[in-house]
């Protein structure tokens, strides 16, 4: 593979072209993935998800990027627990996902200390220093340039910060990961084509989760971006991953 191109689950593009290629995959499916990520995991990503928030350490008073935020879990799950002194940025590079979230959080009346910005992670317009934690559930996998977009998170993280990646990782057992390839390749797409009139998305879906870097992998990322401690806690048996990166 050269400079110039990068993964799309298994196909081989042009780096510039993967963020329109993404966003096609998620404008595609904004309107329905609320509803597939319940199918898909059975309801377990909301125990993820609640899994990492109880990890993160958010305290009242604290400024908090959700970064591929999407339709807005995690700032739902930490709204109440940074308080009206505290502030969430909700952020994804898709619109679509966006608006989806923005409606959600007002439907459930959460307007007070929530805002909205449409970024790419590589090159995030927020100050130095300005966040004591970032999160990025499900959504670094996507990013065209993983290492460029963990350097630009460290960035902006005050000293003392965090940052939490809750992301698809590798099985630890063989038998398990012969399970899930079954299911992520067989049974997902299926779910797309039914539920979100879109096999292809969830498809590529699956391919990005097994391109994706294994739990050492993106540990050793995170160091390498000027994180100086990472942790690592595996959920479902690794299925999924969540690493901790502190700023100190």
């Amino acid at each position: 593979m050269s400079d110039d191109t990068t993964h799309f689950g298994y196909k081989t593009v042009n780096k510039s072209n993967k963020a329109n290629l993404v966003a096609d995959v998620f404008h595609s499916v904004a309107e329905q993935y609320d509803v597939m990520n319940d199918l898909m995991s059975l309801g377990i990503h909301r125990l993820w998800k609640r899994y990492a928030i109880a990890l993160s350490g958010v305290r009242p008073g604290q400024r908090v990027l959700d970064l591929a935020g999407g339709t807005g879990d995690l700032t739902r799950l930490m709204a109440s627990k940074v308080g009206s002194e505290g502030s969430i940025v909700l952020s994804d590079i898709n619109h679509s996902m966006i608006e989806v979230g923005r409606k959600r959080m007002i439907n459930e009346g959460l307007v007070s200390n929530i805002e909205y910005v449409q970024a790419n992670a590589e090159t995030l317009p927020f100050a130095d220093n300005e966040f004591d934690l970032v999160t990025m559930a499900f959504g670094l996998r996507n990013v065209t340039d993983k290492d460029k977009a963990l350097a630009s998170i460290q960035r902006v993280l005050k000293p003392g910060g965090r940052l939490l990646v809750l992301e698809f990782s590798k099985p630890l057992s063989e038998t398990l990961g012969k399970v899930y390839d079954n299911y992520s390749f067989n049974i997902l797409p299926q779910l797309g084509k039914l539920i979100a009139n879109d096999s292809e998305s969830y498809q590529y879906l699956a391919e990005s989760i097994r391109m994706h870097p294994d739990q050492d992998g993106l540990k050793n990322m995170i160091l390498e971006a000027g994180f100086d401690h990472c942790d690592v806690h595996n959920l479902s048996g690794g299925i999924v991953a969540l690493h901790r990166g502190f700023c100190y």
